[in-house]
């Protein structure tokens, strides 16, 4: 049996904070009870807000505040002794570290904050960090090295009946599936994950696993209309939510979607629209997927040659750089798929050089 999906990142007096609460109301509720503790001199509280505070800016896309925030919970849990609350805000940090395409970086921290979880008796915190670790390595595109983390780490959730976790780990193992090509695999992982995510009023998983969904009926089986549908709800929810990460790729989502249909006018509007999403937040891994299918979109409404390939060279020293060997395969296949050959310059342009 399942349970209703909970945050454990929301602690202390955010404790009753819903999973699907806006991130700006978390935010808000974050600093007032963060001003508090200050306030009181309890650095355990102090830690506990802080982390809600960190995760409400990453996930908003505001990356510097959230290292700030992460960093700052971390010297107060030091402070106050509690190993748990050090292993969640090097969770925090980790996360962050992925999401800005820092994949070492992001390694460590999570390594980290799994043993720390361990020692500390956090077997929450513990499996949100092994969790992190193998969310890392299938976005590098190591699908041999964590499949069996994944599937661990799904029998772990199911077991102690935990929803979000377990919704989490389905949407990661049909990932590996649909990027191995079990499409067949896939769609039924992330049917069943936007079920629980569902019947566990959980919102952000729901979404995210029908923008998976949406991505096999797309190329599976070429049903523009019902990928475009499974969007619109995901996208509903990302809106009420503030979920600035989950909107940008679902609207690079909605691109492929689009591009697949041959409605290159459209998918140039869309991917335009996500690029400049992720730019925002400073996303290298998003904003290079995004540029990805903003090149072979351009190139199939006529553009330059030359150009395709030397944008496809940038892309691929970009990739290189962050350590992304699956999008790397794409941009190798986009080769192929768009008649053009490489350059030769696979320097990293400037405006990734950030």
């Amino acid at each position: 049996m399942q349970s209703r999906a909970r945050a454990p990142e929301y602690q202390g007096a955010l404790t009753r904070m819903s999973v699907n609460a806006s991130l700006t109301d978390v935010l808000a509720e974050g600093r007032r009870h963060l001003a508090e503790a200050e306030r009181a001199g309890s650095s355990r509280e102090v830690a506990r807000a802080g982390l809600a505070v960190a995760e409400a800016h990453r996930r908003l896309g505001q990356v510097d505040e959230a290292d700030r925030a992460w960093k700052a919970s971390y010297r107060a849990a030091r402070t106050a002794g509690d190993t748990g609350a050090r292993a969640w805000a090097l969770w925090s940090g980790g996360t962050l570290a992925r999401q800005c395409g820092r994949l070492r970086l992001a390694f460590r921290l999570l390594e980290l904050a799994a043993r720390l979880g361990k020692e500390g008796g956090d077997v929450v915190a513990r499996g949100y960090s092994l969790a992190g670790l193998a969310e890392t390595g299938r976005i590098q595109g190591d699908y041999a090295t964590v499949a069996a983390l994944h599937e661990q780490l799904l029998a772990e959730a199911r077991a102690r009946g935990e929803a979000r976790h377990t919704v989490w780990a389905l949407e990661g193992i049909a990932q590996i599936h649909r990027n191995t090509g079990s499409f067949d695999t896939a769609l039924e992982m992330f049917e069943e994950a936007a079920l629980l995510a569902g019947e566990a009023d959980d919102r952000r998983g729901r979404a995210w696993a029908l923008r998976g969904m949406a991505d096999i009926v797309s190329v599976r089986e070429g049903d523009t209309g019902r990928a475009l549908a499974l969007l619109s709800e995901a996208e509903t929810a990302c809106r009420a939510m503030n979920l600035s990460s989950a909107l940008a790729y679902n609207h690079k989502m909605r691109g492929n979607v689009l591009y697949r249909a041959g409605r290159y006018e459209e998918a140039r509007e869309v991917y335009a629209r996500a690029l400049e999403e992720f730019r925002e937040m400073r996303e290298p891994r998003g904003t290079a997927l995004a540029r990805l299918g903003l090149v072979k979109t351009l190139a199939r409404l006529g553009r330059d040659r030359a150009a395709t390939a030397a944008d496809l060279d940038g892309l691929r020293g970009t990739l290189d750089r962050i350590g992304l060997l699956n999008a790397r395969e794409m941009v190798d296949r986009a080769y192929a798929e768009l008649d053009v050959r490489p350059a030769g310059d696979t320097a990293v342009p400037a405006e990734d050089r950030r």
